[in-house]
C-alpha cells in the first residue's frame, strides 16, 4: 500500500514526508493535518481473541462508486479491475496490512478499520466477499474486499490485521493462501 503514496509523490519525497511524520508523531499531543491519529497504531491487537472475532458476513451489495475503474496505473503497471468475481479463484502469497493505514480511506471510501474482517485486492470488484485458507495451517476466513493492494511483486491479496491474525500469520507477516471468491458477487449500478 505504501507504493501507491510514492509512486504519486516520488520515493525522495515519500521517505522524507514519512521521517517528518515520525519524528513529529513521536511528539505527544502533535498531528499532522490529515494524518489520523499521532503515528502508526499498534498492532497489539488490545487484548482482543481474534478466534473469536466473527467473519464478514457476504451480502448483496452494488459496487462502491469508487474504486472500480475499468483500469488504474501503479509505479507504471496497468491493473485492470475484472467486470465481477463469480468464479474467481486464486493461489499466491497473502500479508496484511494495519496501523499506518488505519482510520484512512480506502479504494471504496470506506474508513479502514485494521480489527474489521476486510482485505485489499488489485483487480476484484469492490466490494467483493471472499474465503481466505492459509494453506499451511488450514485456517479460514471470510473477508469483505474493500481497498486496492498489494502492489508488491508476488502477493495477491493484503488482509486486514484482524484476518491475518485469525489465520495465524500476523506474526510471519506473508503466507500462501487460496482466495476463492463468494456468493453473490456485487452488482452494477443502474445508471
Amino acid at each position: 500500500m505504501h507504493e501507491i503514496i510514492y509512486a504519486k509523490m516520488g520515493i525522495h519525497k515519500y521517505i522524507a514526508v514519512m521521517a517528518i511524520t515520525l519524528v513529529v508523531g513521536s511528539i505527544p499531543g502533535c498531528t499532522p493535518l490529515g494524518m489520523g491519529s499521532p503515528g502508526p497504531v499498534s498492532p497489539s491487537g488490545g487484548g482482543i481473541n481474534f478466534d473469536e472475532l466473527p467473519d464478514a458476513v457476504p451480502q448483496a451489495e452494488f459496487k462502491s462508486r469508487s474504486g472500480n475503474p475499468e483500469s488504474y496505473v501503479i509505479e507504471g503497471t496497468t491493473y485492470r479491475v475484472l467486470r465481477t468475481s463469480d468464479g474467481y479463484r486464486e493461489e499466491g502469497i497473502a500479508s496484511w496490512y494495519g496501523g499506518y493505514f488505519h482510520g484512512r480511506r480506502t479504494s471504496s471510501g470506506d474508513t479502514y478499520d485494521m480489527y474489521q474482517m476486510t482485505a485489499a485486492h488489485k483487480s476484484l470488484p469492490l466490494p467483493t466477499y471472499v474465503r481466505v485458507t492459509h494453506l499451511e495451517n488450514g485456517r479460514s476466513v471470510v473477508v469483505r474486499v474493500n481497498d486496492r493492494g498489494p502492489f508488491v511483486q508476488d502477493r495477491i491479496i493484503d488482509l486486514s490485521f484482524a484476518a491475518a491474525s485469525k489465520l495465524g500469520m500476523a506474526a510471519i507477516g506473508t503466507a500462501r493462501v487460496e482466495v476463492v471468491a463468494l456468493d453473490p458477487p456485487a452488482r452494477d449500478r443502474e445508471p
